[in-house]
């Protein structure tokens, strides 16, 4: 009886932990943001005319360190994310958000990496996060002026 499972078990192919397929052009890198918009969402111009929104997203690294041997506990460090929108019908929403609103947010996640003809101080000269906007939801908006938050 166990000669038959044994051999059952050997005949089968061996189980793998990771798939060995080639990538697709379907493959995607992901970035999924929840912060406050840092200043209200610019719409610019490409050298060719092309329209296109840029906003910025502050998360916080939460909870904030261990207490040091002081017993202080340092503050949380804050990340700006800059995210770039080329979506027309995108566009118009984006504008209408305002600073401090409180966000979920997607992006395509790219990793270019720097011109070897450029000069390192430039920003062509250095490796850089492009994030291509995917989508945005209200999570909340930044508190009025007779100190209500609307969340």
């Amino acid at each position: 009886m166990f000669a038959a499972l044994k051999s059952a078990a050997s005949s089968r192919a061996p189980a793998r932990a990771f798939s060995t397929s080639a990538s697709r052009a379907a493959d995607v890198a992901k970035l999924t943001l929840v912060g406050r918009l840092g200043r209200e969402p610019e719409l610019k111009t490409t050298k060719t005319d092309k329209e296109y929104v840029t906003y910025v997203i502050a998360t916080s690294q939460y909870p904030a360190p261990p207490p040091d041997a002081s017993g202080e506990r340092p503050p949380a460090q804050t990340t700006w994310h800059r995210i770039f929108s080329f979506n027309p019908s995108a566009n118009k929403y984006l504008q209408s958000l305002k600073k401090g609103t409180h966000v979920y947010a997607e992006a395509n996640f790219e990793l270019r990496e720097p011109d070897k003809n450029a000069d390192p101080t430039t920003p062509e000269g250095q490796r850089q996060i492009f994030l291509r906007h995917e989508m945005i939801r209200v999570l909340g908006v930044p508190k009025t002026d007779g100190g209500e938050d609307h969340e």
